[in-house]
């Protein structure tokens, strides 16, 4: 009778540990026409009036652009399979992205339009990572908050490190470079067509 409990309290134990299957999905979601969100859309650019926030304090900045990226993550157990799905996005706030008054410039809308494109760019990197991570029904959402921390953290670097480098688009040769370097690694990212 102790070998059968022994026996029955690993096995409980152990279900925690069993393998899941992982759907991790690119979600191009279609937000409500007065919605403050734009999703990323490769074949949408950024206009103009798309930053609707006020412009912040005195600095170098003639925009600022708010974006960022988001999961949704659901898991469902049936007949002993378990299945996680994480369903991944980018977003563009129009409320917290603004313009000053006068400067609007296709060469700084550029600028602008390649901060949501870096966002883009470090959202595919998440999809990679999530993919490639081995989750567990009892790790499933350590691992997605590690991973999720980890790539904000690279987000908010490669960000800082485009402004800093370009001198907020001020450096045209630099900036340059960063539009070409973007512009190579959009073509490479999986996450539209997978």
């Amino acid at each position: 009778m102790k070998k059968l409990f022994l026996f029955l309290f690993l096995a409980a134990g152990l279900s925690g540990f069993a393998q899941v299957t992982v759907s991790v999905n690119w979600v191009q979601r279609m937000p409500p026409a007065n919605s403050d969100t734009i999703f990323y859309n490769p074949d949408k650019k950024l206009t103009w009036p798309d930053f609707k926030g006020k412009p912040g304090s005195p600095s170098e900045a003639i925009a600022v652009t708010s974006s960022g990226l988001g999961y949704k993550a659901s898991m469902h157990s049936r007949n002993g399979k378990t299945d996680l799905v994480i369903d991944v996005y980018c977003y563009f706030s129009k409320q917290n992205s603004w313009v000053r008054p006068g400067r609007q410039s296709d060469y700084a809308l550029t600028h602008e339009q390649h901060h949501f494109d870096v966002t883009y760019i470090v959202t595919d990197l998440f999809i990679q990572r999530l993919r490639a991570a081995k989750f567990t029904t009892a790790n499933y959402g350590d691992v997605v908050e590690k991973i999720y921390g980890e790539t904000c953290r690279e987000l908010e670097k490669m960000q800082n490190d485009y402004d800093g480098q370009t001198k907020n688009g001020q450096l045209r040769n630099i900036q340059a470079e960063w539009n070409n370097k973007i512009e190579k690694r959009l073509d490479l990212t999986s996450t539209a067509s997978k």
